[in-house]
């Protein structure tokens, strides 16, 4: 089982790291890793492998057998051996590009309050798919109200609760296409807000920025209908 040092600090950008195993496909998968797979619309970290005779580019990141977490590598480039001890580092710019982008589609869900039906994340756009049968009839208040809440600088935090709690509140649920990850007896609720100041909870498994003034300028982009139900709102980084 690969220990997830990028749930502990998802600014941790380097770490060392030993390989403990191969796949069959070619991955590398090591005892820890600060390298996020892809899941729950985010997508996986990229990056760059060490050791005393080589490196290896890692391509993606992508979700093994059980809790490993596999490196997929660059096809031209030779893996580190099993035992190997190595230093892995992240492509941060892209990684923090996923975790400001992440954070504001929790916000947009906010100011949206409506069924998400799916969603992508970008380093510098991303996007919700919402219930909403009508398009927004003003698009820049949407961004306003928006802008305003990421300017509050608001703390973004975890909790943890059991599978039988989140059973008993399902309006935490928001994303209708990706169910909280289950089996393991707790599910990591992503708050925005503490106290009278929260503004959002719900069921996440990616990396957020700490603050919400982090994410900088946004601007919503096209809203494009998919479905009679069904409309999609992209959200891009102005900065």
């Amino acid at each position: 089982m690969t220990s997830l040092l990028f749930r502990d600090d998802a600014y941790c950008r380097k770490a060392m790291g030993q390989v403990a195993s191969h796949t069959d496909q070619g991955g590398v998968v090591l005892d820890q890793t600060v390298f996020y797979a892809t899941g729950g619309g985010q997508p996986g970290d990229v990056g760059i492998l060490r050791w005393d005779s080589g490196e290896m580019q890692v391509a993606t990141t992508v979700k093994g057998d059980g809790a490993d977490i596999v490196l997929v590598p660059d096809q031209s480039d030779v893996l580190p051996p099993v035992g190997t001890h190595v230093t892995q580092e992240l492509d941060w710019e892209t990684r923090f590009g996923h975790m400001r982008i992440h954070t504001a589609l929790h916000l947009l869900s906010v100011v949206v309050p409506l069924e998400v039906s799916g969603g992508a994340i970008g380093p510098q756009k991303g996007r919700l798919d919402f219930n909403m049968p009508e398009a927004p009839q003003d698009k820049d208040a949407l961004q306003a109200e928006l802008q305003a809440l990421i300017d509050r600088d608001l703390p973004v935090s975890e909790r943890w609760i059991t599978e039988d709690e989140l059973d008993a509140n399902p309006q935490l649920v928001k994303t209708m296409s990706v169910s909280p990850p289950r089996g393991a007896g707790r599910i990591r609720l992503v708050q925005i807000g503490q106290g009278d100041e929260q503004v959002d909870l719900q069921p996440c498994g990616g990396t957020h920025v700490a603050r919400t003034g982090e994410i900088g300028q946004i601007r919503l982009g096209k809203v494009e209908k998919k479905g009679k139900q069904n409309r999609r709102v992209y959200l891009h980084l102005a900065d």
